[in-house]
């Protein structure tokens, strides 16, 4: 017996649940459904992304509509327009054997006309997102006066994006009597707030421990220095050649930048961030449900609502702002009891996010080092021959083994072995054989201090000296901010930074040189000129600096410090950076308890990453072709 037909479920829905191949309920629809249809209740559910919500209030909430009355009986709220589309079709999915129930999608970027037009020849069921609804409300384009049942889906999602005045006021249009069912991974503050307001002694259903991860989820990081961050993606993708995965950037600069890298590097890749039109995410989204596409590029507010099956790793290039977001996005892979594989990407000063992390969810995360270029060869290797072995022969090839036969029948067996393989195997060695081992060592989780963490040697960077420092209010994270801003280059181009009293040290690779000698020499900030100096120094006692910097305006200079500027950065700073605020500035993946400061996206450069030698560091492309020899270019998925 199937054990949907356990919960109270009437045939109809039976059927649907048939035609589509469910057959255990999950534990959040084993609990929630028979607690919905027995009565009207409010109630709150806690359940991680990917533990079948939608069907959990969607099966309940059609059995529960009249479907001879026309008039507006439910509204389902979610966070993004991916969800809202998402959530109606699976309502249609589930109600397609009710005759005369109407679900309509209300969401922004389509005409809101048509989206009224037919609501009004008869929508028992609303599913919409915040803003575009509160819209049609101000415009008396819907009436919400008399509805029995709202939903709130992804309730914390949607409060995290600003929508919780929409959400007040969408509620505060809706009768009292209603049944309020709130649907949730985490229960911060604000949905407390939400429940306490509009619901009345709601029934609470949680699966697993309240704002744990899940547990199909295992959790990974990675320690590398910042400015390898790109080449451990890269390795990390190697190591997994069946890899299909979700990566996390926190901008949409940074998300644009590392696909349009990935795609350069041979990798089947793509972007997903909200500048892209409606088609375009629409065009992405297909790509990637179909595999065609293996990396999935996306920032938190693109990701939201994603939901494909089979995901294998969730990559967190960057750690979001907030922890709570963290569970989201490992939500994206262990579903529907799947095993999933969450990897963060971290430096040592990000370390104890990881502890902060684990605190929250509940899990520990398995430290691992990056694959070594042998590693990597080995592993590709044994993809290669396994993918040889697994091929299904398609017999219009007969047509040309004799010919074939006829080029290779002086080669033996294990000649031909050796030689087939090799193809695709030397490429991999020739460029792994000579990239360096880019983990670094653990060790204790360190604190914030006034340098950025000596996590590399140079290898070939320049060092400068500049004469601002924690006089003027900086910090080696702050400052790390404002000269990347000022010189419009890349987080992790700006590295081993080392704040002073009165001046400071930094680097960048050799390619930055004549812009940074050129920018800030010609910079003034409250009507001071700021100096820059290429330093022959490592950033502690005495330095040795040749002229190319010119005279500084400021006065003279003795020993180890600086002129002190007049007013300095005492006072206001409101200018726009990456990180927001002076009071502790922004490093990649900070967790930050105010949201609302102003910032500007930061990011990468396009140009590929630069080797040790000043080369390019370019992934090798991988090719199906055996016959290619340019660098192997990554395949897409068969």
């Amino acid at each position: 017996m199937n054990k949907f037909e356990q919960l109270g479920l009437n045939e109809s829905l039976l059927k649907a649940i048939l035609d589509l191949g469910f057959e255990n309920p999950s534990e959040v629809q084993e609990k929630a459904i028979p607690l919905l249809l027995e009565k009207d209740t409010d109630m709150v559910a806690l359940a991680q992304t990917g533990t079948g919500k939608t069907a959990a209030f969607g099966f309940p909430l059609i059995q529960k509509i009249d479907a001879d009355n026309r008039n507006t009986q439910a509204l389902v709220l979610s966070p993004t327009r991916e969800l809202c589309l998402q959530i109606t079709n699976e309502l249609k999915n589930y109600s397609k054997y009710e005759k005369g129930i109407n679900v309509v999608a209300v969401y922004g970027g389509a005409s809101i006309t048509e989206q009224a037009r037919e609501i009004k020849r008869g929508a028992q069921i609303i599913v919409a997102t915040p803003g575009r609804m509160q819209d049609m409300i101000n415009r008396g384009l819907v009436n919400i006066k008399n509805i029995d049942y709202c939903v709130l889906d992804e309730a914390d999602e949607m409060l995290n994006m600003g929508f919780y005045d929409d959400i007040v006021s969408i509620l505060s249009d809706t009768p009292d009597e209603k049944s309020t069912w709130l649907f949730s991974a985490t229960m911060p503050q604000e949905v407390a707030r939400i429940a306490k307001q509009f619901m009345s002694e709601p029934l609470e259903i949680t699966v697993g421990a309240k704002n744990s991860g899940s547990s199909t989820v295992s959790h990974e990081f990675y320690l590398v220095n910042a400015r390898d961050r790109y080449e451990a993606l890269k390795r990390l993708a190697d190591a997994n050649p069946d890899i299909f995965s979700v990566v996390f950037c926190r901008t949409k600069r940074d998300t644009q930048a590392i696909a349009e890298k990935l795609i350069e590097d041979g990798y089947s890749a793509a972007a997903l961030h909200g500048d892209l039109s409606q088609a375009q995410r629409d065009g992405v989204m297909k790509s990637f449900r179909g595999r065609q596409i293996q990396m999935l590029v996306a920032t938190d507010v693109a990701a939201r609502g994603i939901d494909v099956d089979n995901v294998t790793h969730v990559v967190n290039y960057q750690l979001p702002d907030e922890i709570e977001t963290y569970n989201h996005r490992s939500g994206r892979t262990g579903r529907a009891g799947k095993l999933g594989t969450s990897i963060v990407i971290v430096t040592k000063s990000e370390l104890r996010k990881i502890s902060s992390i684990e605190r929250i969810i509940k899990q520990k995360f398995e430290e691992k080092s990056i694959p070594s270029g042998i590693e990597i060869c080995e592993i590709q290797l044994l993809h290669l021959a396994n993918k040889i072995k697994d091929t299904e022969v398609d017999h219009e090839i007969d047509n040309y083994l004799p010919a074939i036969n006829n080029v290779l029948e002086d080669l033996s067996k294990e000649e031909l072995i050796k030689k087939m393989v090799s193809v695709e195997f030397n490429r991999f060695i020739a460029y792994y054989k000579k990239n360096r081992d880019i983990s670094v060592s653990g060790g204790e989780r360190r604190e914030r201090g006034d340098s950025e963490p000596r996590e590399f040697s140079n290898n070939g960077a320049v060092r400068y000296f500049v004469n601002i420092g924690s006089r003027d209010n900086f910090d080696w994270m702050s400052l790390k901010d404002y000269l990347k801003e000022t010189l419009d280059l890349g987080r992790d181009d700006i590295f081993k930074v080392d704040v002073k009293e009165g001046f400071s040290f930094f680097n960048t690779d050799p390619q930055h040189t004549d812009k940074v000698m050129d920018v800030l020499n010609n910079v003034q900030l409250e009507g001071r000129r700021i100096n820059v100096e290429i330093s022959k120094n490592d950033g502690g006692g005495r330095r040795d600096h040749n002229n190319r910097g010119g005279r500084r305006d400021s006065g003279r200079r003795d020993g180890n410090f600086a002129p002190r500027r007049e007013g300095g950065f005492r006072g206001d700073r409101n200018s726009s950076r990456d990180g927001g605020s002076r009071e502790g500035g922004s490093r990649d993946g900070g967790f930050r308890g105010d949201r609302n400061s102003s910032r500007r996206e930061g990011g990468f450069r396009s140009s590929a990453p630069r080797s040790e030698n000043g080369g390019s560091d370019r992934a090798p492309r991988r090719s199906e072709n055996f016959g290619d020899n340019s660098r192997p270019r990554r395949s897409r998925r068969d």
